[in-house]
């Protein structure tokens, strides 16, 4: 059972570097959700990229699990609130998926991580 329980921490950082991925693919689609800079998308990806991979090496990923919750609530308040308000129902999955992805990365960061460097 452990051993299943051990591929959590692959099926959590895998879609994240894969989001990342996408953010570059498509940075010229997306840059109007983030105030018309495409510099803002990349800049995403990147960090998406980056948490990913903190998370599968165990490198500061505490650090990396924490700011990947604030940037998935972040991206509640800018990208999804207004839409899930005006009762736009993708607007709502999206805005409940990066909640519950939120959620996840922080009980990653208070109990799984295993890099205390930064943040004890």
């Amino acid at each position: 059972m452990n051993a299943v329980l051990r591929l959590g921490k692959f099926l959590f950082a895998i879609p994240f570097a894969i989001f990342g991925l996408f953010h570059f693919m498509g940075a010229e689609a997306m840059k109007g959700m983030a105030f018309g800079s495409s510099i803002l998308v990349y800049f995403t990806g990147l960090a998406l990229i980056a948490a990913a991979v903190s998370i599968l090496i165990g490198k500061m990923d505490k650090l990396a699990t924490a700011l990947l919750g604030l940037m998935l609530l972040l991206f509640i308040f800018i990208i999804h609130l207004n839409g899930a308000m005006a009762g736009d129902q993708a607007a709502t999955m999206g805005l409940l998926k990066d909640l519950a992805l939120a959620g996840a990365a922080w009980m990653y960061a208070g109990n799984m991580a295993k890099d205390n460097a930064i943040i004890g």
